[in-house]
């Protein structure tokens, strides 16, 4: 089983964007579950408002979301964990150096040159457009991400 996490600071507007999108891609795959935590979370808040409406208009309901902070038992039940900054990277690795060559920035496999290797813009706190932007990002970074794991993933691992 691939047990893929998404990190970011707060967990209610990057990590679960890219946590219901990643989701969707693997709809009908029984062998991956997916999740998110924030570096920063107040446990129990739901999806930024934009979060949750740009998701809801691709079919993906967030209703029942709740941020969670990242700890180490999630962390350690994760084969893939895929943080939105090089930021959140540092901080997952400095507070969980055990846990670090699991890690990787969300953007590390993109296939656009443009995007590989660049911090997922944060949109909190900002407009809509905002969130389009990160969402068109993410919706761009994910199939390559997906296929990074699908080629790499040995059967015992985990």
């Amino acid at each position: 089983m691939k047990n893929v996490l998404f990190v970011c600071t707060g967990n209610t507007c990057r990590s679960p964007m890219a946590e219901a999108l990643f989701r969707d891609l693997v709809r009908e795959r029984a062998d991956y579950q997916v999740a998110s935590a924030g570096v920063a979370a107040a446990p129990g808040m739901p999806a930024s408002k934009h979060t949750a409406a740009l998701l809801k208009e691709r079919g993906i309901d967030l209703s029942s979301f709740q941020s969670r902070m990242l700890d180490r038992q999630t962390l350690a039940q994760a084969t893939h964990v895929f943080a939105m900054s090089s930021h959140h990277m540092a901080a997952i690795v400095d507070e969980f150096p055990e846990e670090a060559d699991k890690v990787y920035l969300v953007s590390e496999f993109a296939a656009e040159d443009a995007l590989r290797g660049r911090d997922v813009s944060d949109p909190f706190g900002q407009g809509r457009s905002a969130y389009e932007e990160t969402l068109r990002s993410l919706e761009k970074m994910l199939p390559s991400l997906l296929a990074y794991i699908d080629q790499t993933w040995k059967k015992n691992d985990g």
